[in-house]
């Protein structure tokens, strides 16, 4: 029997297989219980969203739970967590202490990445002043963004407990610091589905020369059905890879071909009632219909000079600033949350790249310009009232001086903190000049208004049109939602 002969052979046993009695008795005698079992402890919807999967279309829009005063959510996740008492948090009595060494109550029953033995204090690498009418403190490192102090609300007594990078992160976008629970930008698509049928729901940006530390678990869609996690799209170059057709395959061709996969897909689908085969379904066709409008929405090329020159783009390149103007145009085409990830904000003090002097400075000077352009071009068009923004890390820094294992770093650089960071926030429902929240005098910890990373996520939720106690998954057993059994909406920072 030949190779070919072999392969038939094996194919007709097997579907033979499937279809007789004796295979659901051997193979299945505890099929029933495990059916029922499966309604507990399988991803199963119970919600108005089974209807989506019912009807061929996981990514139709779907009503919140009540009118949401945006439509879109654009977060910008400055990778590595930047240092709040160089940018946003002023503290002039830490400078008073630079150079001391800590005081031991700083240091008694806490946990740092890398400080060990005494570290000494180190007062702010930068220049501030109050900015605007709202007289928020924003340091010299961020000279742009003072022209739109008065668009933003300051988040500035943040809490997190997760001091290393990849749990922090996790716990940030999916409410968890372990892996595999949806992120943010999945909860929102499953929740609410996309305006455009052309574009992916969720897309992610990516800058900074690397990924998260906690890598692409951050946009996925853990147990939620995969077809609402991110997609990672490209600033330079074909937004996706493949998306055009290959040579001598014409459109028709791929249409048709798309649509034999798709009739298999749909008779396995009737067979084993898989929703991830719908997902599938559905990411065949996203595809192709992306071939038309991705290119187009996705090409800054065709913008008008004085916006490049307002992003501070750089044509051909990957950047931060391409991406933000494409966050800018994919609102505007429908998307529903666009997440970009800039990396490089690690400020230990480990070489000049990584300092919270020049280091830092040079990090700002990178995202500056094109993140407040995003706020005014936003505004001038309409979009900031139904556009949230959020800028932020996925924690803090100390008060104190970096010392690496007891040792002094060669540049100055503080260690990872989780008692005390900030984020702020711009667009619908956001109150305007505004700053929430307060730490005590060098910035070490809350005083005042603490915040939790959960809260943040409900507040999203929020402006949005969902309550984030209702908007539930069910999954191994119980409802999960993005909060966890955390979380409370910041109505004091809303207008």
């Amino acid at each position: 029997m030949t190779n070919y002969e072999k392969l038939i052979h094996e194919a007709n046993i097997e579907q033979a297989r499937l279809k007789t009695r004796r295979h659901f008795l051997k193979d299945c005698g505890m099929g029933m219980g495990a059916m029922a079992l499966s309604s507990v402890l399988c991803g199963c919807d119970t919600g108005s969203n089974l209807n989506s999967f019912a009807s061929g279309n996981p990514m139709a829009p779907k009503a919140p739970h009540f009118p949401g005063r945006v439509k879109s959510v654009i977060y910008l996740h400055m990778a590595g967590a930047p240092s709040q008492l160089e940018l946003f948090d002023y503290k002039p009595e830490l400078q008073k202490l630079n150079g001391q060494d800590c005081p031991a109550s700083f240091l008694d029953g806490k946990r740092f990445a890398f400080i060990r033995g005494v570290p000494k204090m180190l007062g702010p690498q930068a220049n501030f002043k109050q900015r605007g009418q709202s007289g928020a403190w924003i340091s010299d490192f961020l000279p742009h963004l003072h022209s739109i102090a008065d668009d933003i609300t300051f988040v500035k007594a943040l809490e997190t407990d997760q001091f290393n990078h990849a749990p922090a992160q996790l716990l940030m976008h999916t409410g968890g610091a372990r892996l595999g629970r949806p992120s943010m930008g999945s909860w929102v698509t499953y929740g609410l589905g996309t305006e455009n049928q052309n574009l992916p729901g969720f897309v992610v940006l990516t800058s900074g020369g690397s990924t998260p530390d906690a890598g692409k678990s951050v946009w996925g869609s853990g147990f939620l059905p995969s077809v609402y996690q991110g997609i990672q799209c490209r600033s330079v170059g074909d937004p996706v890879l493949f998306i055009n057709n290959p040579d001598n395959v014409t459109r028709d061709l791929r249409k048709a071909s798309i649509d034999a996969i798709n009739k298999v897909n749909q008779e396995t689908h009737e067979e084993f009632n898989d929703p991830e085969t719908l997902t599938r379904i559905s990411q065949y066709e996203l595809a192709f219909r992306m071939q038309m409008s991705a290119p187009e929405v996705m090409n800054i090329d065709s913008e008008p000079q004085y916006i490049k020159d307002m992003y501070g783009v750089t044509p051909g390149k990957a950047s931060f600033a391409n991406n933000v103007l494409l966050a800018r145009k994919l609102v505007e085409n429908g998307v529903r949350f666009v997440q970009l990830y800039d990396w490089g904000w690690d400020t230990h003090g480990t070489g000049p790249d990584a300092s919270v002097g020049a280091g830092l400075q040079g990090k700002c000077r990178q995202v500056d310009r094109a993140t407040t352009a995003l706020i005014l071009d936003l505004k001038q068009r309409g979009l900031l009232d139904e556009t949230l923004v959020v800028w932020g890390g996925e924690f803090g820094r100390t008060p104190m001086l970096e010392n690496r294992e007891g040792k002094a770093n060669p540049y100055l650089g503080r260690d990872h903190h989780v008692e005390a960071f900030t984020i702020w926030m711009a667009g619908g429902g956001i109150k305007k000049g505004f700053s929430f929240g307060e730490t005590d005098e060098i910035g070490y910890a809350a005083v005042k208004d603490k915040a939790l990373t959960y809260d943040i996520q409900a507040t999203i939720l929020h402006q949005l049109g969902f309550d984030h106690e209702k908007l539930t998954y069910q999954f191994q057993g119980r409802p999960f939602r993005l909060t966890d059994v955390h979380g409370r909406v910041l109505t004091e920072i809303l207008s």
